[in-house]
């Protein structure tokens, strides 16, 4: 009997596109990283469309929740949304290794990836100069903070985005074809200088100014818990005309915290030179940006009130009814 003859040596990978010379190979995924992004796709961005749906919904319907700070988070909504209907499917079909919608696509996503990132980073930094200003100068809140200063600080904001990630993305807009080694693969590509003055522009200024200043509100806020328990009785007055204001500064605070922790070590990991967007290490850290996006509404369900009342309206569909916003002042009182 003769003897088993070696192993037949493997063929060559599949390319994505068959026809093309220069095609990329496709990856080999095991079965359970098939199933885990299959799982992935199906559940995060839908779920984060959904919940981000439904903050815009609210705010834009309800005109009792037409305030300066509800604008800031409507804002940071919309950008949300942006992340869970375009850059969280875009990104797995990117990491899948083949992608498909061609080279002008790869750079409109890159692109609105960057313009949702620096839109949400912006609109933080503005929630926290709400939170200051709420909190160590309540008295001239209402003069200060007004819808029209918050208006033209949102649309400045992406104005600024638009055209900051235009400029950052230029050669990727302009010249798509030269960012591609095969045809299949989605790259960002970055000159040198533009890539240091994103480092400090898009991450170490917004995050340092967004860290100082609620440095500064948690000394204020530990002051004037001191100074209250010293004269006690100014407390009464005092907390009862702040608490409201105090307690939507801290569930800003906790927002602004868990975007800290979701953005950070997306940044660490490019600061210490790694490749983050090219490199299949850091597609976690990608998508912990991304999934920041999602967890904002979960922290609106959690800590405001009317948030959750609102959402019962809109899922009731009585949000329909001529006597909705009625029905929110009803449901708003204490």
């Amino acid at each position: 009997m003769d003897a088993p003859g070696p192993p037949d040596p493997p063929g060559p990978p599949a390319l994505c596109f068959p026809e093309l010379n220069q095609s990329c190979p496709q990856p080999l995924l095991s079965p359970s990283a098939t199933l885990l992004r299959l799982a992935l796709l199906c559940t995060v961005p839908p779920l984060t469309v959904t919940l981000n749906l439904l903050v815009i919904t609210a705010v834009a319907h309800f005109r009792q929740l037409h305030t300066p700070t509800n604008l800031l988070l409507l804002s940071l909504a919309v950008s949300d949304l942006l992340v869970g209907l375009v850059l969280m499917p875009g990104e797995m079909l990117r990491e899948s290794g083949c992608w498909l919608l061609g080279e002008v696509m790869c750079a409109l996503y890159l692109y609105v990836a960057y313009v949702s990132v620096s839109a949400s980073v912006i609109d933080m930094v503005l929630i926290s100069v709400d939170r200051y200003v709420a909190i160590c100068d309540p008295l001239h809140y209402t003069q200060r903070v007004t819808m029209r200063r918050v208006s033209v600080g949102v649309a400045c904001s992406w104005a600024f985005s638009l055209l900051y990630c235009a400029l950052i993305l230029k050669d990727n807009l302009l010249y798509p074809e030269r960012t591609h080694t095969c045809a299949g693969e989605c790259l960002l590509v970055l000159d040198f200088v533009f890539a240091v003055v994103d480092t400090f522009v898009g991450f170490i200024l917004p995050v340092g100014l967004i860290l100082i200043i609620n440095l500064v509100v948690l000394v204020v806020a530990l002051s004037q818990a001191r100074a209250m328990r010293v004269q006690v009785v100014a407390q009464v007055s005092v907390r009862g005309a702040r608490r409201p204001r105090l307690k939507a500064a801290s569930s800003l605070g906790v927002l602004v915290g868990i975007f800290l922790l979701c953005f950070t070590p997306y940044q660490c990991f490019s600061l210490v030179g790694g490749d983050l967007l090219n490199s299949p290490v850091a597609s976690f850290l990608v998508f912990l940006v991304y999934f920041n996006s999602c967890l904002n509404p979960l922290v609106y369900a959690l800590f405001y009130p009317w948030f959750r009342k609102a959402v019962l309206l809109i899922v009731t569909l009585r949000i329909f009814r001529v006597d909705a916003c009625h029905e929110f002042r009803v449901i708003q009182a204490p």
